[in-house]
């Protein structure tokens, strides 16, 4: 079951932005805010509401991510050599349900977690149902056999909003994918503009 409590669908409404690329998001229709106060005119961000939304959207993004697993994998890219901005993005992107996502078994980023959960997916044939596990290069993932016919499988193989990335190599008739390389930034296909540099600035304050 999804940790989140707040409805999702209103992320992209709060953030002002279709973080997602989702045709159906409900900003496409409505671009301002949810609820009671949504059309008021927004004031002018401080840099700590800028770096604050910049935090907001990354970790949205990514559906599931508390702000305490959020933080840890922030701190972790701190300890990391090169770049801290590139080292998050790489750490995100190694999470068994972003790759399930990314591989295109599943159709969202939500259902990512939950597919992994309920142990549909194995790792170098190994079944792991642990969203957060962290995936190293050449890692096979793969979904269960008898997951393969699963209504949610086949719709997302067939979206054609996005596409598998380059650091991704899936094959859909096997229902296998592999990582090939460790993204960067520039690499991965968000539908809107991400600035880690200001994720970095908002916790290092």
């Amino acid at each position: 079951m999804t940790k989140r409590v707040r409805a999702k669908h209103k992320i992209d409404r709060r953030l002002g932005e279709n973080i997602w690329g989702r045709p159906k998001s409900p900003y496409n229709k409505r671009e301002y805010g949810p609820g009671e106060h949504g059309q008021r005119r927004r004031g002018k961000l401080s840099d700590y509401g800028v770096q604050l939304r910049a935090k907001q959207k990354l970790k949205g993004y990514y559906a599931n991510i508390t702000e305490k697993q959020f933080k840890s994998i922030y701190r972790e890219a701190v300890r990391m050599k090169g770049d801290t901005s590139e080292n998050l993005i790489g750490l995100l992107e190694r999470r068994l349900d972003a790759l399930v996502y990314r591989a295109k078994f599943v159709p969202t980023m939500f259902a990512a977690r939950q597919f992994v959960n309920h142990g549909h997916v194995r790792v170098n044939g190994k079944r792991v149902n642990i969203p957060s596990y962290r995936c190293r290069v050449d890692d096979v993932i793969e979904v269960r056999e008898k997951s393969r016919d699963m209504g949610l499988v086949l719709e997302a193989t067939q979206l054609a909003e996005r596409d598998v990335p380059d650091y991704v190599d899936a094959d859909h008739s096997k229902m296998k994918a592999r990582l090939i390389t460790i993204p960067a930034l520039a690499d991965t296909p968000y539908p809107v503009m991400m600035e880690p540099n200001l994720v970095i600035e908002y916790y290092s304050r």
